[in-house]
């Protein structure tokens, strides 16, 4: 008896299977580029249910077993820009689905930064922006704000071209957080405006911002935002060579590059590297050359990964060294070289003032990082595993530059170790997430003329997070939180030790509208631990032209906020639109001293004295892009961004807030050939912080091209960038120097990239 029992469960465990599988389908097709170049080793993946294969030589593609319902398919190929399209499945049904990732003017893109998982951003919950390798090899720039600069909702904060960092809806310094690959990359370019970023864009495959509070994953520096570098983000092998090299050249600053980099893969195992060298001299405007504003930086890194079918791991070392002009700002340098402030006060349409002394900065990085997961895991809690173990030893030097003799005045030593864990969770019924913890050691130390902080200082961190989401269709909510520790404990007795710890959280509420359409609202409550320097810098500071003391009574910032919203998408459309409010108490800020009560600003080493302080603080805004195919081969955007911030109680404005920005484009384009002009304009910017000067308003003409040349191997891609085509003279407001050093004028740029697939 017990036989025939046995062959009967069998068999009803045989046909429960075949149900099982007839209510899955299966999606098979082609990826191209330029309509009939196949596309081999492209990553093909459904992320919500966790299918990915790749395509095979004829650029051809099955995934099976796809549950019934509606998916997002994505195609992630890399130097080209990838592409999502929304498919319907039906049990035991077969959908043809090509992909062809020639030049189109309306494109769906993918983020891995907004949630921590793959998806598109148009389902992401937090607004978010992503430039490809294409895009990025095209902009003038020789640093990450330059490059992000055009974006929508995002400007650069500077102190020459060098040092130039990205500022997302008005926020700037300790409340963006840059990362590599997801991961801190533990330099100082957050703590001042001469201080800039050591990522290298030339080595990046795409680089992602997160707009507004990004705390629940990444911690309290991310309350304005999140710029994510992103040079790998696959966790797959493949069989073969890869690769590809690109040179530049420009006009207005007489830039120079190269860049390449590649991989070969067999069996699971994957070997990487990249080298990149850049130069830029100073660069030329309409009043002339900018005196000391030039810049040079060379990187390298080397890797090997191994990627099994249920685990995977990964190590790599980058070595990354910068070295860049502060222009003028010998004009600001302690110790008399700044006693006279008056030229600050205007602005020199006439001429540019003269200097006797240059001071650069020379920046470098040693990283070593292992990263690893698993995937597709049986446990009935969690189906993937994410880690990373990361050590960044980072060093500048402040050279001080007089009748060609070269003096280190000032080193600023800065340590980081840090670690990360990212569990994803097993889907239950609607209920998916990811919840992880993250932890970090830093070590940080001047010594020289620019002593700041006397004696080392460690910051230990350690924080917990989880992000939930609940999927309805038509509708779904995110919700979830952090709580995060961040302690300061100085070697030299006399700063006090501090400690912060405090929650995090957020929900939002994404509805569907109409086919393509979705309103999606975010209510999120973010901390902020006061930054080391906020606490205890005390000297005469160059890169914010003040005389800094700090407050080591400074408690933490609290944001409140609410995002909105609208967003379509389909073949012909896209628009997204956002409205956004942030109230943000105890928000630290430079507060100009006055002690002896003369109604002046102190002055001490020839700064103006500013202490940090806190107060209640307002930010608001909206922004908004909208792109369209008007045919086959042209297709034409839109875009405006605006922000408003001011301390409330005392009805005083922040300072270095961008002014309105209007942009207006087309592309044209026939076979591989694209021609893209476009308009940029900037409002007057005159709501002013004390001792704050205002910009004028502006407009400039752009216009770039580029054509392709595709084979299944290989492709050549020769761009053309020309910018300020008019020579217009303007200033950036968000720039320490704006009254000295107007912004780039007429240039060019040319480009040739070649890669292999």
């Amino acid at each position: 008896m017990r036989v025939p029992k046995l062959l009967f469960a069998i068999a009803i465990l045989f046909f429960a299977s075949v149900a099982t599988f007839a209510q899955s389908g299966r999606v098979e097709g082609r990826v191209t580029f330029n309509t009939d170049v196949p596309l081999h080793t492209a990553v093909v993946s459904i992320s919500a249910q966790k299918l990915s294969v790749r395509t095979d030589t004829d650029g051809k593609f099955v995934i099976d077993n796809v549950p019934a319902g509606r998916h997002a398919v994505l195609v992630h190929f890399e130097g080209f820009a990838d592409e999502i399209k929304i498919v319907e499945i039906s049990a035991g049904q077969t959908v043809k689905l090509d992909f062809n990732l020639g030049l189109v003017g309306v494109r769906e893109q993918v983020t891995v930064t907004a949630a921590g998982t793959e998806q598109s951003t148009f389902d992401a919950f937090q607004t978010v922006t992503a430039v490809g390798s294409v895009a990025i090899r095209e902009r003038p720039s020789t640093s990450l704000g330059e490059l992000l600069e055009g974006e929508t909702g995002v400007s650069k904060r500077s102190f020459g071209t060098g040092s130039s960092r990205p500022v997302i809806r008005g926020f700037d310094g300790d409340r963006v957080l840059v990362l590599s690959d997801g991961i801190r990359s533990g330099n100082l370019g957050s703590q001042s405006g001469d201080h800039g970023e050591t990522a290298d864009p030339l080595a990046a495959e795409r680089i992602e911002v997160v707009k507004g509070p990004a705390t629940l994953l990444y911690g309290s520096n991310a309350i304005g935002g999140v710029v994510n570098v992103i040079t790998n983000d696959n966790n797959q092998s493949h069989e073969g060579f890869r690769g590809f090299v690109s040179t530049l050249g420009g006009t207005a600053n007489r830039e120079r590059s190269i860049s390449g980099g590649g991989e070969y893969g067999f069996n699971k195992w994957v070997l990487r590297g990249n080298m990149s060298a850049q130069y830029a001299g100073d660069y030329n405007t309409p009043l002339g050359r900018i005196p000391n504003s030039a810049s040079r930086a060379t990187s390298g890194s080397f890797g090997a990964g191994y990627y099994g079918d249920k685990a995977w791991m990964s190590g790599s070392f980058t070595s990354s060294v910068r070295r860049y002009g502060i222009p003028f700002g010998a004009l600001f340098e302690a110790h008399g070289h700044g006693d006279d402030l008056d030229g600050a006060t205007g602005l020199m349409d006439e001429g540019l003032p003269e200097v006797d002394e240059d001071i650069d900065l020379r920046l470098r990085t040693y990283n070593y990082r292992f990263t690893g997961g698993f995937k597709d895991l049986s446990s009935p809690f969690v189906s993937g595993i994410q880690y990373s173990v990361d050590f960044t030893n980072y060093q500048h030097k402040e050279i001080e530059i007089e009748d060609g003799e070269e003096e280190v005045g000032s080193i600023f030593d800065n340590k980081t170790f840090s670690y990360r864990a990212l569990f994803e969770q097993t889907k239950r019924g609607r209920l998916t997430g990811r919840f992880g913890f993250e932890g970090l050691n830093r070590d940080y130390q001047v010594v020289g003329a620019e002593q700041l902080i006397d004696g080392k200082v460690k910051q230990n961190s350690f924080s917990a997070f989880a992000l939930e989401e609940l999927n309805f269709d038509r509708v779904k909510f995110q919700f979830g939180g952090r709580v995060e520790n961040n302690r300061y404990n100085a070697v030299n007795p006399f700063y006090r030790d501090r400690n912060f710890t405090g929650a995090s959280g957020a929900f939002g509420v994404n509805v569907g509208l109409w086919k393509g359409g979705a309103f999606v609202t975010n209510l999120s409550t973010s901390l902020r631990a006061p930054a080391l320097e906020e606490l205890y810098n005390n000297g005469p500071h160059v890169g914010t032209i003040t005389y800094e003391v700090g407050n080591e009574d400074l408690k933490a910032e609290r944001s409140n906020g609410v995002d909105f919203s609208l967003r379509h998408i389909s073949d012909k459309f896209r628009f997204t639109g956002d409205f956004f409010v942030y109230g943000i108490k105890n928000f630290v800020y430079f507060e100009y001293q006055d002690e002896d009560l003369d109604g002046e600003v102190d002055i001490d080493d020839g700064l103006p004295v500013a202490k940090f302080e806190q107060d209640n603080a307002r930010y608001y805004g909206a922004e908004f892009l909208a792109e369209t195919n008007i045919t086959n081969n042209i297709s034409g955007f839109v875009g405006m961004d605006m922000v408003r911030a001011k301390l409330t109680d005392k009805d005083e404005f922040l300072p270095r807030i961008p002014p309105m920005r209007f942009r207006v484009g087309a592309d044209f384009r026939y076979e591989g050939l694209s021609v893209r002009p476009e308009l940029v304009f900037a409002s007057k910017q005159d709501r002013l912080a004390p001792l704050e000067t205002p910009t004028e308003g502006y407009g400039l003409v752009n216009l770039t091209g580029s054509y392709t040349i595709a084979r299944q191997h290989f492709a050549h891609v020769f761009s053309v960038s020309s910018y300020n085509l008019t020579d217009k003279l303007y200033r950036n407001h968000l720039s320490y120097i704006k009254n000295f050093a107007p912004e780039m004028g007429r240039g060019v740029r040319f480009g040739y990239t070649v890669r292999f697939f």
